[in-house]
């Protein structure tokens, strides 16, 4: 029998995870929406993509929360998207209106699925789905880290002039401007960029890092990055499905680890077929101590503005 993963936002974070799932055959695909017609839409034309591209699944859009029933994984896009000029953190209020509604229904309808939230303020809306799912943390999982070390990959690459499968980034923190890039832990070819890059190249590395999400923001006039974030999540839902046992760095609920508890925060962790199979720990030295406390204090922050 074929994984069920539904997806719920249907806008272009969902359709385009939605995309890489059937290319990807990792599962049979619900895609959920409260606009009519556009979840339905988008399905049929991604189903009718299949003989060309040679995946073979049940693909439905609809508006019916009914139709996600027991999921394997249910990945949570919906939400309104950072416009230019707007922090994460303006998005608390009306996103967490949105997150709230749609966890409460997820649990409702599949009980035992592993939830992947990726709307934004992410590690804040994390939190959120935790506390109204009631879920063990092992199930409610933020992409976050994913996709600001594929960022940091990119930019390294093409600093170094190297294949992007030779690079290796560490983000570690909050997803947004408070994220933790690791220098001394990401490296081209297992060697550390502080032995390959000059300090003032690095540091533009990791400003590039940090700002990557603003800077498609402010290019793309409306709306927010798509391709890259969908398909760090879709990472996320092949190694839990392929019980990969993936180490990669997600949001997650932490209970003392680093020092920090009660906030989601991102975390190297092990993802397999039940979730968050563990957390990783590294050292850090006082200096990435700070930065990572700093961030912590952001989130918190954020976190006030909870309802």
């Amino acid at each position: 029998m074929r994984s069920k993963i539904s997806i719920v936002g249907a806008g272009f974070v969902g359709a385009t995870a939605a995309h890489w799932c059937a290319v990807k055959e990792l599962g049979d695909v619900v895609l959920m929406d409260i606009v009519e017609g556009m979840p339905q839409g988008k399905a049929l034309d991604l189903l009718e993509a299949g003989p060309v591209e040679g995946y073979d699944l049940n693909i439905l859009g609809t508006n019916d929360y009914g139709d996600t029933a027991n999921s394997d994984i249910v990945v949570i896009t919906a939400g309104l998207p950072r416009r230019p000029g707007m922090t994460r953190e303006d998005l608390v209020a009306v996103n967490a209106e949105v997150v709230g509604e749609v966890v409460r229904n997820v649990a409702a309808h599949s009980p035992q699925a592993i939830i992947i939230l990726v709307t934004n303020p992410l590690d804040t809306m994390v939190y959120l789905a935790k506390k109204v799912s009631g879920f063990p943390r092992e199930r409610i999982i933020g992409q976050a880290g994913i996709l600001d070390s594929a960022r940091m990959r990119a930019f390294m690459a093409l600093e170094m002039n190297v294949s992007v499968e030779n690079t290796h980034a560490f983000v570690l923190g909050g997803h947004g401007d408070e994220m933790v890039p690791l220098p001394r832990y990401s490296t081209v070819a297992g060697i550390p960029i502080t032995e390959l890059l000059p300090a003032e190249r690095i540091a533009a590395i990791v400003e590039r890092t940090r700002k990557g999400g603003g800077e498609i923001v402010s290019l793309l006039k409306k709306g927010s990055a798509f391709f890259a974030p969908s398909a760090a999540t879709m990472q996320m839902v092949e190694a839990i499905l392929k019980d990969r046992k993936q180490i990669l760095p997600c949001s997650v609920y932490l209970e003392g680890e680093y020092g920090l508890k009660d906030l989601c925060f991102g975390v190297p962790v092990k993802l397999g077929r039940q979730g968050v199979e563990q957390i990783i720990e590294i050292s850090l030295t006082a200096e990435e101590r700070e930065a990572l406390e700093r961030s912590a204090a952001l989130i918190r922050s954020s976190m006030e503005s909870l309802p």
